[in-house]
């Protein structure tokens, strides 16, 4: 007798203690933390340059060393959520970051600054790392996702409007301030993870309307194709927000116009929230991630032929729009692939690589004279390949797991 053949599939997850408030809450928290110097990325690259007098190549390899330590961080994190205790391991990485930041208050030379924002960097990763995997736990992580970055908005837009009024001394001490801030709430954070990695439950919904539960293996390969996915759209990313407010200045448009468009496009991110799982719902989250990269090449491409008011609003604006649909439907395929978190906490590892790539990149095209149009370029570029190479992971999820490849 035949098989009795499968009316529908879906990606199914159970209810655990990652879906309380508290633990959402506390992961919420660390990752906005954890991303502060991602996020300050603009200003804190302008004041390297106007308070320590970092020339702007300087400033790409300072950028790219802080982090490329949140790569590696967040890489450590990710061999040892799964068998050690993630309280521990934010308490231990939080000391490492404070500890970092107070020494750049009295070592401000380039070669001394170089060195301790690596250290700030792995101390930030595995914080970010481990707020990245406690989200990936709860039942639906596109919603976890979602609220983190709808979060995310303000905390950005609260980050650009109080760091330009901060001393550089200042700055530092406001990421020591919330770090340990954090570590009043360590009970609150689930220690360890509730499913074994890279299982996936699929719902099966039987000819006769029945229902069982299968379990299907994801191939390693997958979650890291994602992760290159991701690298090669934060090489886009950090290129781009490490040189958009130095771009827009030397192209002469004016630092009051400059600031309040990098402000109020960061509140862009909540209208990205309010429609975004909107859209993974109907659509699932591989096709309008899709659109969303190429979307993103070109907000990026438009000013390598030069900079204008109407150009830098328009580009920042897309650019903070589309950044959020990337990120949740990114963040969300990843941790629907691997529900115990372990690859998910490698997503600021991989966000972290191409943060080095990007900036380092972007300075190695300004110290040969190529100029700001070579920069953007570039970021287009990257965006386009990220786009190329999860186009042909999801032609694989549909041809094998089905019910992952357009899960919401």
């Amino acid at each position: 007798m035949s098989a009795t053949p499968h009316l529908t599939e879906h990606l199914q997850h159970r209810r655990t203690v990652f879906d309380g408030w508290r633990s959402i809450s506390i992961a919420i928290f660390l990752t906005l933390v954890g991303y502060g110097v991602l996020v300050g990325v603009p200003v804190i690259s302008t004041a390297w340059v106007s308070l320590l007098g970092f020339s702007e190549e300087q400033v790409g390899r300072v950028a790219g060393a802080d982090l490329g330590g949140l790569s590696l961080g967040a890489v450590l994190a990710s061999l040892l959520v799964g068998r050690f205790n993630r309280r521990k391991l934010v308490l231990y990485s939080a000391s490492l970051a404070i500890i970092s930041n107070l020494l750049c208050i009295e070592f401000q030379q380039y070669g001394q600054v170089l060195s301790l924002r690596v250290g700030a960097g792995i101390g930030s990763g595995v914080y970010t790392a481990v707020g990245m995997a406690t989200l990936a736990g709860t039942w639906k992580p596109s919603r976890a996702y979602n609220f983190m970055l709808f979060a995310f908005c303000f905390s950005q837009a609260l980050e650009m409007k109080v760091l330009p009024m901060l001393s550089m001394n200042g700055i530092y001490l406001t990421f020591v301030g919330c770090y340990l801030f954090g570590l009043l709430f360590l009970h609150w954070i689930p220690p360890h993870p509730a499913d074994p990695p890279l299982d996936v439950e699929i719902d099966v919904e039987e000819s006769s309307h029945t229902h069982h539960v299968e379990h299907r293996h994801v191939p390693a390969w997958i979650p890291w194709l994602c992760m290159g996915v991701i690298f090669c759209t934060y090489i886009d990313i950090g290129s781009y927000w490490t040189y958009i407010e130095l771009a827009a200045l030397d192209a002469g448009v004016s630092h009051d116009f400059v600031g309040p468009v990098l402000v109020w496009g960061s509140f862009l991110t909540a209208v990205g929230c309010l429609v975004v799982t909107v859209i993974s719902n109907r659509f699932g989250l591989a096709r309008p991630l899709l659109l969303a990269l190429v979307a993103m090449a070109s907000v990026a491409f438009m000013l390598s032929n030069g900079i204008t008011e109407g150009k830098f609003l328009v580009s920042v604006f897309g650019f903070n729009l589309l950044w959020i649909f990337v990120d949740v439907y990114q963040m969300s395929t990843s941790a629907n692939i691997d529900h115990s978190g372990a690859f998910a906490a490698l997503i600021p590892g991989a966000q972290g690589l191409g943060q080095i790539a990007g900036p380092n990149i972007a300075a190695s095209l300004l110290g040969a004279g190529l100029g700001y149009g070579a920069v953007f370029k570039m970021s287009a570029a990257a965006a386009l390949t990220g786009m190329l190479i999860f186009g042909l992971t999801y032609l694989w999820l549909r041809r094998n797991i089905p019910a992952l490849a357009d899960s919401p």
